[in-house]
């Protein structure tokens, strides 16, 4: 793709550069004459049609059968993203409209608060806005209990952040009484308690590199059951979720305006999962991500754009922030957006904890 994109010079780039904005501003296929008019360059009719073929030979632009003029393919978006966009940093006022708003739900709860950011988002882009609720701190262990049962079964009851509680049962290769249950708990309780899961695991694995013979029976024992119940991804059962405002807005776009491709885009915001797999991408990314047409890997999105940036405070990253339209949006209005609102929706978060 690097090579395909080298293939372009600054005369092919300008154009792409203009038929894009062309293309999101009017919704209506670019041809020559209007390229030829507003890129100020000094080329005939003839000039433009030939880099335009090249373009499309190289899957930036496409003729659709309607019109001789051409429209952008979802490679051509990407470049125009990637290269030419011009973005500026969001006006004074704006930003103020943004701080204000969200000031405006002060002493709100979490939920509510991003509830507020994302039907914000929505009203400032006229898209659909997104934003994942807050995802709890790092689950700690706070007790570890064994319960026998029969045929050398054990439940395992794990307490995670003094108030969620998993049970699982394990099997054993021996029978464990009672009493080396309780004794191996409470080794494993010293041990582990105010770890992570992850730290834990950890843990399990120094314990069982060192010398078996300067291990007792019991710790022995103890570890063995250890490893088997955080081999198994022992974690507290955190739901990531989301909440989604101006589903609507959608319906005025023109690549949506199937009824049957809506009512399927709005039946996987309901449904969720799909969108959770995407958004959990832009957990751990630095900035703003935006996914074009089918590089969100779900087909249901395929004429949609992603706009998402990650939201943090003092502990990290919390969630991300996000709107979600046709491809042809104004990329250079709604990043910029996007990237203030996750600022702000953070620091706002932040002082709440």
């Amino acid at each position: 793709m690097a090579q395909d994109y080298d293939l372009l010079n600054e005369r092919s780039q300008q154009l792409l550069r203009i038929l894009v904005e062309s293309y999101i501003r009017d919704g209506q296929p670019v041809g020559s004459r209007t390229l030829s008019r507003d890129s100020g360059l000094s080329l005939s009719s003839a000039t433009i049609r030939n880099v335009m073929a090249d373009l499309e030979e190289l899957g930036f632009v496409v003729s659709p059968h309607t019109s001789a003029g051409r429209v952008p393919t979802d490679r051509g978006y990407r470049f125009f993203v990637d290269t030419l966009l011009r973005t500026r940093p969001l006006e004074q006022v704006a930003a103020e409209e943004l701080r204000r708003h969200l000031d405006a739900s002060h002493g709100a709860d979490s939920k509510a608060l991003v509830a507020s950011a994302s039907q914000m988002l929505s009203n400032v882009t006229r898209l659909a806005g997104v934003v994942t609720v807050p995802r709890p701190k790092a689950a700690s262990i706070t007790q570890i209990e064994f319960v026998t049962l029969s045929e050398n079964r054990v439940l395992v009851v794990l307490v995670f952040n003094d108030r969620e509680v998993q049970n699982r049962i394990i099997q054993l290769s021996r029978h464990h009484s009672a009493e080396e249950l309780r004794r191996a708990a409470h080794f494993l309780n010293e041990l582990l308690v105010g770890s992570t899961p992850e730290a834990a695991r950890g843990e399990i694995l120094r314990q069982l590199q060192e010398a078996r013979e300067h291990m007792n029976a019991l710790m022995i024992d103890a570890i063995t059951v250890a490893q088997q119940v955080f081999e198994q991804g022992a974690q507290p059962n955190v739901n990531l979720d989301y909440i989604v405002a101006g589903e609507t807005n959608l319906m005025g776009a023109a690549q949506l305006t199937s009824v049957e491709k809506l009512k399927r885009l709005f039946e996987a915001f309901n449904e969720k999962r799909d969108f959770l797999h995407l958004l959990d991408q832009s957990l751990h990314a630095e900035g703003v991500q935006i996914f074009i047409g089918q590089e969100s890997g779900y087909q249901i999105l395929d004429d949609c754009s992603v706009v998402t940036a990650p939201y943090s405070g003092d502990d990290g990253v919390m969630g991300v922030i996000g709107v979600i339209g046709p491809t042809r949006m104004a990329y250079e209005r709604v990043i910029p957006i996007v990237d203030m609102t996750a600022r702000l929706l953070g620091s706002a978060l932040n002082s709440r904890r």
